[in-house]
């Protein structure tokens, strides 16, 4: 017994002097490792090729490119020194096939949390800040150029740039506080922050641009043309051409009549209200942030998911269409967050982040609740009378962060866009349709600050809102005119929003109407749009949702050959 124990000892005594030895020797060799991450200040991180000469003698590095920040490398006992640098021979899953590659040792990490070493943050585009990296919270914003240091962050993806850093500013009451900001808006450098995006001249000829007196609206050189990335959404294909019909809240209840027309006539997208004022359902979140429009909505939440169901089963695009900023009820709730002028608050303001974030949880929970696509912001602006108001000097327009009216409008859409998009949805926007003649309007509209973050943009034409002596009896010629100045916008950018343009869709002129806006007269306004350039899809506007005319103009729905 005592022999066998004896030898079982001997057995794994040698075992364990083999095993060193076996070290000794990969150590010996440099060959001795561990797996590490690529670290540093950016997504990208240097890596080096270090050669020998005849001696067998290291030479200096040289660069040999990057590798992405976060990816895993085997690091290897091997090292050099140059210039007081020490590098790690190392091999990367990116670069497999490559030998003798090295990276510096304060390039690398033990962990792929540490694998982030900066240490401040610059704004690039005006950047809101979030209480959490989950949700459309907001606890406060960041002008361009803004410096942020960080304190944490959320995730580092996988291209090696993060998603949301967590980090600290002043709030309000002058009190140090946290949040988190998109990683996509920021960069490493004050001198980067501060330089406007030109590489598509959209700056120079933003400069150039305005009215011929002070509209208050804002500087069109003020406003961000970086370009918004948009990429497609798993499950959800967005609709680049569509023939869409609106409907209105009756029509979304009671759908059985328009999903037959639907059938018929090859309408390919519905632009479905969710809120024109009142809301079409009664809303969870109006429940909670504005009783006012819960109690006067018009249907139930579930009378409306069974419409909704009936036109998704119809096949065709959905777009819930949300009235943003002209809300009554919402006013009537929360007139704090309401314009102040001539004793009157009954228009939210584009300004306050309450109703910014009312409006994106309202659109989160359509998205959730009945699927929709894609969801469009409408009455994004201020009011009409913004020019009487700003000239008079006697409005409070609650502009916490000293922002333009064009930038609050904008930087609505960044925050809009980026919440929707998580949600799974698209976005567009309807812009009237002087916001195409180069220039911000006096409530805050500016074509391409909008086409370059929105899937869509939606203006609205109407040939009975143009000037002259009666446009409407000319559908063609007045949409033409208009559509090559908004083909114009659209050529400035790298990557516009689909055209998707409202028509009109009902007899002319709205006041008095003498002229009947049949099929004719509607496919007049449809080649127009697509001759000068716009080839997004159209809307025609009818606020009644009329079954009839719909009928009566059926065939502008049908795909052309």
């Amino acid at each position: 017994m005592k022999r066998k124990i004896g030898l079982g000892a001997g057995i794994i005594t040698a075992l364990l002097l083999f095993a060193i030895a076996g070290v000794i020797y990969w150590v010996l060799l440099g060959q001795w490792h561990t797996d590490v991450f690529a670290a540093g200040n950016s997504s990208q991180v240097r890596i080096y090729k270090i050669a020998e000469n005849e001696k067998g003698e290291k030479l200096q590095p040289e660069d040999a490119g990057t590798v992405t920040r976060g990816s895993s490398i085997t690091r290897y006992l091997e090292s050099v020194t140059a210039d007081g640098v020490t590098y790690h021979k190392v091999k990367t899953d990116e670069r497999p096939d490559e030998a003798d590659l090295y990276m510096a040792e304060s390039d690398l990490s033990v962990t792929r949390e540490g694998a982030v070493k900066e240490k401040n943050v610059f704004v690039r585009t005006p950047a809101t800040i979030y209480k959490t990296s989950d949700g459309p919270g907001i606890a406060s914003f960041a002008p361009k150029g803004t410096e942020l240091k960080i304190t944490g962050h959320d995730r580092l993806l996988s291209n090696g740039y993060i998603n949301m850093y967590k980090v600290s500013y002043t709030d309000s009451d002058g009190k140090d506080a946290e949040g988190f900001v998109y990683g996509k808006y920021m960069t490493g450098t004050q001198e980067a922050a501060d330089a406007p995006y030109n590489e598509n001249g959209e700056y120079d000829t933003a400069s150039e641009d305005g009215f011929r007196f002070e509209l208050y609206g804002g500087e069109a050189a003020d406003l961000d043309f970086y370009p918004y990335e948009r990429t497609s959404i798993k499950g959800n294909k967005f609709c680049r051409h569509a023939r869409a019909m609106y409907i209105n809240a009756y029509a979304a209840t009671h759908p059985d009549a328009y999903v037959d027309l639907i059938k018929k006539s090859g309408c390919n997208a519905v632009v479905i209200d969710i809120k024109d004022g009142p809301l079409t359902y009664e809303s969870e979140v109006a429940a909670e942030l504005s009783p006012s429009s819960y109690d006067s909505a018009y249907f139930t939440a579930e009378e409306m998911k069974a419409g909704v169901q009936a036109y998704r089963d119809a096949g065709v695009y959905l777009i819930g269409r949300i009235v943003t900023f002209n809300d009554p009820n919402y006013a009537k709730d929360h007139p704090e967050d309401c314009i102040e002028y001539a004793e009157s608050s009954g228009w939210p303001s584009a300004y306050s982040r309450d109703v910014w974030e009312y409006n994106v949880r309202l659109a989160q929970e359509a998205v959730r609740e009945f699927g929709f696509n894609e969801i469009q912001f409408d009455y994004v602006r201020f009011p009409e009378s913004s020019y009487e108001m700003s000239k008079s000097g006697k409005a409070d327009f609650r502009n916490t962060y000293g922002e333009s009216k064009a930038q609050a409008v904008q930087n609505f859409c960044f925050y809009a866009a980026d919440q929707l998009r998580e949600s799974g949805s698209y976005i567009s926007i309807d812009v009237f349709g002087e916001s195409a003649y180069s220039y911000v309007t006096a409530y805050g509209q500016y074509w391409t600050a909008i086409s370059n973050i929105a899937d869509a943009i939606s203006a609205m034409p109407y040939t009975d809102h143009f000037s002259g002596n009666a446009p409407w009896e000319d559908p063609y010629g007045s949409v033409y005119s208009w559509a090559k100045k908004a083909a114009e916008q659209q050529d400035r950018l790298q990557d516009p929003a689909a055209a998707r343009t409202w028509i009109t869709g009902y007899n002319t002129p709205h006041w008095a109407p003498s002229v009947d806006y049949n099929e004719a007269r509607l496919k007049e306004q449809i080649e127009a749009l697509e001759d000068a350039g716009l080839d997004g899809g159209f809307i025609p506007w009818n606020a009644l949702s009329d079954i009839g005319k719909y009928r009566q103009y059926k065939g502008i729905w049908k795909a052309q050959e």
